[in-house]
């Protein structure tokens, strides 16, 4: 059944993927998520070295997040706030959120910080591609029809989190940034994501790598 919310038609259903193409889907996200592993060993070197040195604390970040079938896990990420930056703001990191040290931003800008999110692709709890992993905080908010998304694996790209690569540009100037999210931008970028788990390929995925690519090097 199609549901409704703020004029956004969500897609759901089955997932698109047989179960012959997930795991040639998983079998494509051991290879090239342990090769880009590999190739990007001096980026995750450096990221270590400036997690390390912007502050003190850990290197990682342990961001808990909702996988496939409701399933938590926790998502790696280089860290760039202050330690314990989650007791002293909200779960949301707003523009030019005071949290973020300044190498921090720097790790952010360059999308440096995320690179540890292929361990959990090796690992087997995300995709390259696939939805936005969401924080559980805001995954209770989901209706039934937006849990659809959880049918398959969350991703470290994809259409979501292309087009919302600046989402705290977004929450700027908002009286109320988590009220926000929740209302407005969150059913908006389910959307995207529904539709990505109703209409998926491989191809799909592919070209999504690629896109991913040119926007990171290129910045469009």
């Amino acid at each position: 059944m199609p549901d409704v919310q703020n004029g956004i038609h969500l897609l759901v259903g089955e997932p698109a993927l047989s179960q012959g193409q997930l795991r040639q889907k998983r079998a494509f996200d051991v290879l090239f998520g342990t090769v880009g592993f590999v190739l990007l060993s001096p980026c995750f070197l450096l990221g270590c070295v400036l997690a390390k040195v912007q502050s003190a604390g850990p290197v990682f970040y342990k961001a808990k997040r909702v996988g496939k079938d409701e399933v938590l896990f926790e998502m790696y990420k280089f860290r760039t706030m202050v330690v314990n930056a989650d007791k002293i703001g909200c779960s949301l990191t707003t523009y030019r959120d005071a949290r973020i040290t300044r190498i921090g931003r720097f790790l952010r800008w360059t999308k440096l910080d995320e690179l540890p999110n292929l361990i959990n692709v090796i690992r087997g709890e995300m995709s390259l591609v696939g939805p936005r992993p969401e924080a559980p905080i805001y995954v209770q908010h989901y209706t039934s029809a937006q849990k659809q998304v959880l049918q398959v694996k969350p991703g470290m790209t994809g259409p979501s989190q292309l087009a919302n690569r600046h989402e705290a540009e977004k929450l700027k100037a908002r009286a109320n940034p988590e009220h926000y999210y929740i209302t407005e931008l969150m059913p908006k970028k389910l959307a995207v994501d529904l539709h990505y788990v109703a209409t998926q390929s491989l191809a799909a995925d592919f070209g999504w790598l690629l896109k991913t690519f040119r926007v990171v090097v290129f910045g469009r």
